[in-house]
């Protein structure tokens, strides 16, 4: 996962109600109907908010019969996290490094 891909993944979490409705997903596949009796959001809101959220490859629809549910890509969201993993870890080197460098001086 590059920067390129990332910016607009962080841009899509950004908003509260698209982390809402990535929670809501964590517990199971939803249509936007179903988010929005859960969330304090408009269905049509809901609707706008998956785009997002699809565009930037954290969900995919799912159709059953003639329902489209959504699905969080947990594999996204993983690999997502383990980029600020490795981002925190440099920080943690450099850290490591400035603090050996002051106690020598």
């Amino acid at each position: 996962m590059t920067t390129d891909t990332l910016v607009p993944v962080f841009a899509a979490l950004g908003d509260d109600t698209r982390w809402s409705i990535l929670e809501a997903l964590g517990d199971a596949d939803a249509s936007a109907s179903a988010l929005a009796e859960r969330l304090p959001v408009s269905r049509q809101a809901i609707a706008k908010h998956l785009v997002v959220l699809q565009a930037v490859g954290l969900v995919e629809t799912v159709r059953v019969g003639r329902e489209v549910r959504y699905r969080v890509l947990g594999s996204e969201l993983s690999a997502t996290a383990q980029r600020l993993d490795s981002i925190g870890a440099e920080w943690d080197r450099r850290l490591v490094a400035i603090k050996q460098i002051a106690e020598t001086l």
